[in-house]
């Protein structure tokens, strides 16, 4: 989505700067994603809900992409049509990652490299803080330069399952998530040192509210998946469902077979 606003004059190598990084980003998911489809894994066997969701969020990242094309080519008044339909596709986004998260858990289908409490408030917690960066970048659309920041930290909150992919989780248990936590700091971390060098040293406060709400976030999926309030969380999806069976704080066995997403 980039900007629904119009660019200013002067604001070209912005505009540069954040479709290179769109397409960065992009990269990256597909890469995720592909990686693990030619090891036997994330494959065509997983369920339909699985794919709605691959569907829907991938739909995103190509959106995010031709909304950065078109700010760099001129055509807001495209882009401007296009950022609502963003909006909606969003807030779908948000249902549909929740739904998927739960019905995993409640499956017993945590990856085994994550506990299945945290798995659960993690992936809560992400989708909740893409739709929460997205609605300020909205209610900033008129401010070209705190939306399409605000944007971009959103987008790299989503990077998140890619580079869970990328990363050799197995080998960092008990610090995985830790690992891509790491890595999903890496886009803001550019853009803070480009703002700097593009803008005489200064950074802009979009990309420091959007890399504080990134951390906050973090710290609060630890603090919540081992609180009282987590383990009740966990309890209450998973009752009356396999998952029931699965210690909440304990790492699953890795499975025996390849592990096909979603089942």
């Amino acid at each position: 989505m980039a900007t629904l606003a119009g660019p200013r004059p002067g604001y070209g190598r912005d505009d540069r700067f954040f479709l290179t990084m769109a397409i960065a980003m992009a990269l990256t998911i597909v890469a995720g994603f592909s990686v693990q489809l030619a090891m036997g894994r994330s494959s065509f066997a997983s369920p339909p809900r699985v794919h709605l969701h691959a569907l829907v969020f991938f739909g995103w990242v190509t959106l995010y992409v031709v909304q950065n094309v078109l700010v760099t080519r001129g055509s807001i008044a495209l882009h401007r049509r296009l950022g609502w339909i963003g909006a909606g596709w969003a807030s779908a986004m948000i249902v549909i990652g929740i739904y998927t998260t739960v019905t995993m858990v409640q499956n017993g289908a945590t990856p085994f490299f994550f506990l299945p409490a945290y798995f659960l408030v993690m992936n809560s917690l992400s989708i909740l803080c893409f739709g929460g960066l997205v609605a300020a970048a909205i209610l900033q659309r008129k401010r070209t330069e705190w939306h399409r920041r605000l944007l971009f930290c959103a987008m790299a909150v989503l990077t998140g399952p890619a580079f869970g992919r990328l990363l050799p989780m197995p080998l960092m248990i008990p610090w995985a998530e830790w690992g891509v936590f790491a890595a999903v700091m890496i886009w803001p971390t550019i853009a803070i040192l480009a703002d700097r060098r593009r803008r005489r040293g200064h950074v802009h406060p979009a990309l420091w509210y959007g890399a504080a709400t990134i951390v906050a976030v973090q710290a609060a999926m630890t603090l919540v998946a081992h609180s009282a309030l987590g383990l009740a969380l966990y309890a209450g999806v998973t009752a009356g469902h396999p998952g029931a069976d699965i210690p909440p704080l304990d790492f699953p066995p890795p499975p025996a077979a390849p592990l096909i997403t979603g089942r």
